[in-house]
């Protein structure tokens, strides 16, 4: 039996033509999201990069100045002020989420009830809330003239504590966004419980290990990379800091003021006093210091986990 050219030839047509399809029904699929994401994200983001480098004023007009308005940007006190405000919020608030998260889930799994579904399902509720809704309900709940502290303080004839003085915001807000996301980081490290292999468990057991030792020893080695990517996301996420402030700016009279934040301070020059090119800038300043923290943060702790394992 000889083969010629043309029986060769055949299926590799066949399958350069069916590879084609595939490839064509791929692009149909994607090409939909790729125009939402290009459309929606890509461009905002280079036309806010565009906006960053011209400055505009009443007399000149409009005209480029490259990088000045990134060097006006930090050496402006508002902006620099913001930056401290987050990092030191940032300080305190992800080991705290870190460790409720932690103790949640690992109580969770360890404690098994027929009421451990609904016990997830209440804790990750606070994170279904909207955070304006949620930040609202928090003003009424510290309001030192309707709220239901006060009056418990006053049945006592106490003082309630005003968490939304200067004093005291810090901690209100702290406490507003440990409610809000310790559910939804506790759901990231069961899932990651759930998938240790039960037989280490067993093993460790019958080599006399007690619960506490297990825990120590073997679980929370193991949630390491899931610890990682959650102190990551926490990370970025407070370093953007703007929601919960900006809505109860209005209850927390003097307390929250423009440029609380960097991203309040962006909003306000954008928005309220309509300078849209310095507004922009900030935004890319704090996408600056947010890449900077991240990486740091990566670097340091490349040796002890990784989101791939």
């Amino acid at each position: 039996m000889t083969t010629t050219l043309e029986n060769v030839d055949i299926p590799t047509k066949r399958r350069r033509s069916v590879s084609a399809r595939q490839n064509l029904m791929g692009w149909l699929f994607v090409g939909p999201f790729g125009i939402v994401f290009i459309a929606l994200l890509i461009v905002p983001i280079f036309y806010a990069l565009y906006l960053s480098l011209f400055q505009k004023s009443m007399i000149g007009g409009t005209r480029f100045v490259l990088f000045g308005n990134y060097a006006k940007a930090f050496t402006d006190p508002s902006f620099l002020d913001g930056v401290w405000f987050v990092i030191r919020f940032s300080l305190v608030l992800i080991p705290l989420q870190m460790a409720v998260s932690l103790a949640i889930a690992l109580i969770l799994d360890i404690v098994i009830t027929r009421y451990a579904r609904f016990s997830r399902l209440m804790i990750f509720m606070p994170y279904a809330i909207p955070t304006v809704i949620g930040a609202l309900m928090w003003g009424f709940l510290y309001s030192d003239n309707f709220g239901p502290l006060a009056e418990i303080f006053e049945a006592f004839g106490q003082q309630a504590p005003d968490f939304l003085s200067s004093s005291l915001i810090f901690y209100g807000l702290l406490n507003i966004v440990t409610w809000q996301w310790a559910g939804y980081y506790m759901i990231i490290i069961y899932a990651a419980l759930q998938g240790i292999d039960p037989t280490l468990y067993e093993a460790a057991r019958i080599d006399g290990a007690s619960q506490w030792q297990i825990v120590l020893r073997i679980k929370i080695p193991l949630l390491t990379p899931a610890l990682l990517l959650i102190l990551v996301f926490a990370l970025i996420g407070t370093l953007q800091f703007f929601n919960e402030p900006q809505i109860l700016q209005q209850l927390a009279a003097g307390a929250i003021p423009n440029d609380f934040t960097p991203n309040m301070y962006a909003y306000q020059q954008a928005f309220s006093l309509a300078n849209y090119n310095y507004g922009a800038t900030i935004s890319f300043a704090l996408g600056a210091v947010v890449f900077v923290c991240v990486y740091i943060f990566l670097f340091a702790t490349r040796k002890r986990g990784s989101f791939t394992s």
